[in-house]
């Protein structure tokens, strides 16, 4: 019987594998633009990521399945825009502010996506800027990889999207973790709580999606 299988060739310098990439779009992961601008974030800065390949669009679709009721939308932790693009496409009427910290991703996100605002920035000083003008119906979406951010920044963060989020019971943060339980820890006293809505098994790895919102409201 003659074999259907594509031979393989050495991996060197930029030699491809023919057999990776029907696996990769089968778990979404369809632009290899955005792959290429991931890796190279990733091999530099590996903590400023904090996974192995960029957000599938099963992933992207999944988050964005829980919007709900928004008058703003600020996604943190934007990255090649696999998300971003999910956003737009779900409440393409809602502002929508795609926040990067890595200039060369930023740069690349707001060349494809014209038409979404792009900010280079760390999430936190965002937050604060937005906190008081925001609509009171602001979702954050965020892909920051708090397992892996150094701690100072990890904490500040946590601090900005908790406060954000408490302002209002109609605002939410939508967030993913590759980890079994919630991204970050809340204080003792918060009147916030974290809810596992759904898991992603087409994505690389695996990752749980969670809302977090005021917990009458969960």
């Amino acid at each position: 019987m003659r074999s259907e299988r594509a031979p393989v060739e050495p991996a060197s310098g930029n030699t491809r594998l023919p057999a990776r990439a029907p696996a990769r779009r089968q778990l979404g992961y369809t632009d290899t633009m955005s792959l290429a601008a991931f890796m190279a974030v990733a091999l530099t800065r590996p903590s400023l990521v904090g996974a192995v390949a960029p957000s599938s669009r099963h992933l992207a679709r999944a988050m964005a399945a829980q919007l709900g009721p928004a008058d703003a939308l600020i996604e943190l932790g934007a990255g090649t825009g696999a998300v971003t693009e999910a956003l737009h496409a779900a409440a393409p009427g809602v502002p929508l502010l795609a926040v990067e910290l890595q200039e060369d991703l930023a740069t690349s996100l707001q060349r494809r996506l014209p038409a979404v605002e792009v900010a280079c920035a760390p999430a936190h000083e965002v937050l604060a800027a937005r906190r008081d003008g925001a609509p009171a119906a602001t979702v954050l979406v965020s892909s920051l990889p708090f397992r892996s951010l150094p701690e100072g920044l990890r904490r500040c963060t946590q601090a900005a999207l908790i406060d954000f989020v408490a302002d209002h019971p109609a605002r939410r943060l939508v967030q993913y973790t590759y980890q079994p339980r919630a991204p970050f820890e809340l204080p003792s006293d918060s009147a916030l709580r974290w809810t596992l809505r759904e898991v992603v098994w087409r994505n690389l790895p695996p990752a749980g999606v969670w809302v977090l919102q005021a917990a009458h409201a969960a």
